[in-house]
């Protein structure tokens, strides 16, 4: 063997080769320029436009920033104190505005009194999300947790909260805090009753009503498990059957009877009090939350093997996806009036949650069917070969697969739908970005003024959406199970 191996190659070496020494270790700022902006000659012209680019934008808005005044009454102060300060015909950025207006924009026309409600009900979302988002990480769940409780508790305090309701606050976020070092599942009771309590904080009234509603699936429960024993199709009708009845032709008179032995009311506030980021942030949340299960039924519809439930889904979500939002709105404000019954008072804004989730959902059931479809036949075979049934299959094999596949489009999904929730301008709904804006515009003192509003909530939104962006990114990493 060894013959024939040296007669086949044209050299082989007879002595060793002196041991040299190990290359120049490369790092540093050099390296990184070399491999990311001049590892070649388009690459470094790309670079070299990017910084002309960027020195020009300094170059041209630096005066306009660097002359920012925060703190006048007006317009024409702000004018003034610039040429008294930097010369007759300089120029720059009024961000008093914000400061005089910051209230408005954050809230709206809500009750100044009342500032403390959205705050606390703000703060306590964190801890209904910590269960949910921050399950696996315990250090970035202690961090949310403790951040939101002296930020909630901070604020609750400077907005003169009543005393009783600091307390509460308090015990939620520091309780939760500790729940979630023993035991993290604990908090999802909270998370199913946040909901409910969040709508009671935001628009007050009877706490009556949220109760009389949790009632309803409870009872629905009771009648599926009785019904049961009988038939299971006739089991989920009667489920349906009982809490829709509850909710449509009793609940409302037991609130009622309830409040009036005990009363649990609050100061109530109307929908066309909320306005600025307090509105943009409760529509967004609420669809966001409704979207997703609502998407993975429609995905699932879509691929059922039954031609009418698979009908129903196609019809129902190319239909939504080719109207545009801004005409989902208009029905919603406009239109749904006139097929309900006369004097129903069907709150604005519980109508545009709807039709903003509704245009959601459609889009979200296909990012999902599209993660089903990427998966390989094998996982539907293997959930076969287990003995799982449909349900079970979907719930622990297929789901959870598809829906880490489907991660980057379901945030961009997300992201898309909040910054939609600036349409809602054309309802007469008071969003941050233009009807606020052209409220403020609309007083004598800031009449004239125009990018700084803009820029302020461009922002806002930037930072809840990159917020968002870098939450996918952190749990596609922690999702990631391919070999490396």
């Amino acid at each position: 063997m060894s013959d024939t191996h040296a007669q086949t190659v044209s050299f082989v070496r007879e002595t060793m080769i002196e041991a040299s020494p190990p290359p120049e270790k490369q790092a540093g700022a050099v390296k990184w320029l070399r491999e990311n902006l001049f590892s070649g000659p388009v690459n470094t012209a790309l670079t070299l436009l990017a910084i002309l680019a960027i020195w020009f934008l300094i170059n041209h808005f630096w005066n306009w920033v660097a002359h920012s005044v925060w703190n006048a009454n007006s317009l024409n102060e702000c004018r003034q104190i610039i040429r008294d300060t930097w010369g007759e015909g300089s120029t720059g950025a009024c961000w008093a505005v914000i400061r005089e207006r910051w209230n408005q924009y954050t809230f709206g026309f809500y009750p100044m009194d009342l500032y403390w409600r959205p705050t606390m009900s703000f703060g306590l979302l964190f801890v209904a999300l910590a269960p949910v988002l921050f399950s696996e990480s315990r250090k970035i769940r202690r961090i949310v947790l403790a951040v939101a409780a002296v930020v909630t508790l901070a604020s609750m305090i400077q907005l003169n909260a009543p005393t009783p309701w600091l307390i509460f606050a308090a015990i939620v976020l520091i309780g939760g805090l500790i729940i979630s070092e023993r035991n993290n599942s604990w908090l999802l009771v909270f998370s199913l009753l946040y909901p409910f309590l969040g709508v009671w904080w935001l628009w007050g009234g009877s706490l009556w009503g949220p109760i009389m509603v949790i009632v309803g699936p409870v009872l629905g429960y009771i009648a599926w498990k009785l019904l049961g024993r009988i038939s299971p199709i006739l089991a989920s009708v009667g489920m349906i059957g009982v809490t829709l009845f509850w909710w449509l032709a009793l609940a409302g008179r037991a609130a009622r009877d309830a409040e009036n032995i005990l009363s649990l009311a609050i100061t109530p506030v109307n929908s066309d009090r909320f306005g600025g980021f307090l509105l943009s942030t409760t529509i967004g949340i609420a669809a966001i939350a409704i979207s997703l299960p609502l998407g993975i039924v429609l995905a699932l519809a879509r691929r059922s093997d039954m031609f009418l439930v698979k009908s129903l889904a196609v019809m129902f979500i190319e239909f939504i996806r080719g109207v545009p939002l801004i005409t989902l709105l208009f029905v919603a404000s406009l239109l749904l009036n006139y097929f309900l019954p006369p004097g129903t008072n069907f709150d604005i804004i519980l109508r545009v949650i709807i039709m903003v989730t509704i245009f959601a959902a459609a889009y979200m059931a296909e990012v999902i069917r599209g993660g089903l479809a990427a998966l390989p036949k094998g996982q539907y075979e293997a959930a076969d070969a287990l003995g799982l049934d449909y349900w079970k299959a979907q719930r622990l094999i297929i789901l959870p697969q598809a829906l880490k596949i489907s991660i980057p489009g379901i945030v961009s999904t997300f992201i898309g739908m909040f910054k939609d929730t600036t349409l809602v301008t054309f309802v007469g709904l008071y969003d941050p970005l233009k009807s606020m804006s052209d409220a403020v515009r609309a007083s004598t003192a800031w009449k004239g003024i125009y990018w700084e509003p803009y820029i302020f909530v461009g922002a806002i939104f930037f930072i809840i959406c990159f917020g968002m962006s870098r939450y996918s990114m952190y749990l596609e990493r922690r999702l990631q199970r391919d070999h490396r």
